[in-house]
C-alpha cells in the first residue's frame, strides 16, 4: 500500500463526531476506566448519563488522531474558560489570540460563552436537520417558528430547506412576526420539546463496538452508578446489556474465582471491609469466601459481621466496590485470572 493510500484509509476510518456527548465518551475512554468512572459519578443529570453511556458503547474504535483531536479540543475550551473566568471577555480574547490568533480565539470565545450561557433548545443544534425537519413538519408553525428562531442560524437554515415549501413561507412569516416570549412559557415549552424529540439525539444500539470500553468502566464505578446504569440498558435494549455484562465483573461474580485467586484477593482486602461486603448477600458468596479461610479468620469474619448489624445498602456498595477494585487491580498485575463459564472452557473427556 502506498503512503497514500495508507493515507486516504486513516482519512475514512476516522470518526464524525455528531453530538457533545460523543466527543465526551472518547475523552473517558482516552482518560481510563478508572478516571472516567469518577467523572461518571459526578454526572447528575440522567438523561445526560444515559447518553454518553450509549455513547461509549456505540463508539467503537477511535483512533490516535481523533483522540488526540478531541483532547486537544477540551484543552483549549478549559483555558479559554478559564481566562474568561479571570479576567472577561477582553482579558480571555488577548491571552487566546496571543497563544492561537485571531479566528480561533473569536471561535473559542464563542463557544464558550454559549456554555455559560445556554441559549433555549439548545440540545437540537447538533441534530441532523433533515431529521429535524421531518419530525416537525407536521407540528404547529408557530412552535416549530420558535425553535428555529433560537438555534444556530446555520441549522436554522438547513432544517428551513428541508421542509415543504408552503410550511417554509409560514414559518418564516412567523419567525419575523415574533415577539418576545414569556421565560417561563419558554422554559416550559424547552422541556416539552426536549421530552418529544429526545429520540433524535440517540444513536442506534446495533452497533456494539464501544461495548468492551462501556464495561470496563462500569467495573470501577460505584455499586450504585453502576446499578443505575445497568438497570436503564435492560430496559433500553436487553442484548447490549447482556454484552456488557458478559464482560464485566461484578461482585456476585466472585464465585468464578479460584481458590487460589480467592486467598490472594483475602490477603489484599481489609477484614472490616470484606464483613460490610457480605453483608446481605447470597450464601454461596459466603461459604467461598470462608472456605479459603482458616477456622480462626472464618470466626473472626462471622463476628465482625454480626457486630456490624443493620447497615446502609450505600455502605455495602462501596464496600463490595472497593474489593472489586482489588480484584481488577490483582488481575490487571497478573496475580490472579478471573475466568469465566462458556462453553469453550468445559472440559471434554
Amino acid at each position: 500500500m502506498s503512503i497514500d493510500e495508507a493515507k486516504t484509509q486513516n482519512e475514512e476510518e476516522r470518526k464524525v463526531f455528531t453530538r457533545p456527548t460523543q466527543k465526551v465518551a472518547a475523552l473517558l475512554i482516552a482518560l481510563g476506566p478508572v478516571t472516567a468512572s469518577e467523572l461518571l459519578k459526578n454526572i447528575k443529570d440522567e438523561e445526560l448519563l444515559e447518553q454518553i453511556t450509549l455513547d461509549i458503547a456505540n463508539l467503537g474504535k477511535v483512533s490516535d488522531e481523533d483522540l488526540n483531536d478531541v483532547l486537544d479540543e477540551f484543552k483549549t475550551v478549559f483555558l479559554a474558560k478559564n481566562y474568561l473566568m479571570q479576567g472577561g471577555v477582553s482579558y480571555a480574547k488577548h491571552l487566546l489570540t496571543q497563544a492561537y490568533g485571531e479566528h480561533k480565539a473569536s471561535s473559542l470565545l464563542e463557544r464558550v460563552n454559549a456554555m455559560i450561557n445556554t441559549n433555549p433548545f439548545y440540545f437540537l443544534n447538533e441534530a441532523d436537520p433533515s431529521q429535524l425537519a421531518n419530525t416537525f413538519a407536521t407540528e404547529n408553525p408557530q412552535l416549530l417558528a420558535l425553535i428555529l428562531a433560537y438555534l444556530k442560524p446555520q441549522l436554522s437554515a438547513q432544517v428551513l430547506s428541508f421542509l415543504p415549501p408552503d410550511v417554509q413561507a409560514v414559518v418564516s412569516m412567523r419567525i419575523a412576526d415574533m415577539t418576545p416570549t414569556n421565560p417561563e412559557i419558554l422554559s416550559t415549552i424547552e422541556d416539552i420539546v426536549q421530552k418529544k424529540f429526545s429520540a433524535l439525539l440517540v444513536q442506534d444500539f446495533s452497533n456494539a463496538g464501544g461495548v468492551e470500553s462501556l464495561a470496563n468502566i462500569l467495573n470501577y464505578c460505584d455499586r450504585g452508578t453502576e446499578k443505575n446504569i445497568m438497570e436503564w440498558l435492560d430496559i433500553e435494549n436487553q442484548k447490549m446489556a447482556q454484552e456488557v455484562r458478559d464482560l464485566m465483573f461484578v461482585f456476585e461474580d466472585i464465585i468464578l474465582l479460584d481458590d487460589r485467586a480467592i486467598q490472594r484477593l483475602l490477603r489484599e482486602v481489609d477484614t472490616k471491609n470484606l464483613a460490610m461486603a457480605l453483608k446481605g448477600t447470597k450464601d454461596e458468596i459466603k461459604e467461598k469466601i470462608f472456605k479459603n479461610m482458616s477456622e480462626r479468620a472464618r470466626q473472626m469474619l462471622i463476628d465482625d459481621m454480626e457486630y456490624l448489624g443493620p447497615v446502609r445498602a450505600r455502605e455495602v456498595q462501596e464496600a463490595q466496590t472497593g474489593i472489586v477494585n482489588s480484584i481488577r487491580n490483582l488481575e490487571a498485575a497478573g496475580e490472579i485470572t478471573i475466568t469465566r463459564a462458556s462453553i469453550e472452557d468445559e472440559l471434554i473427556e
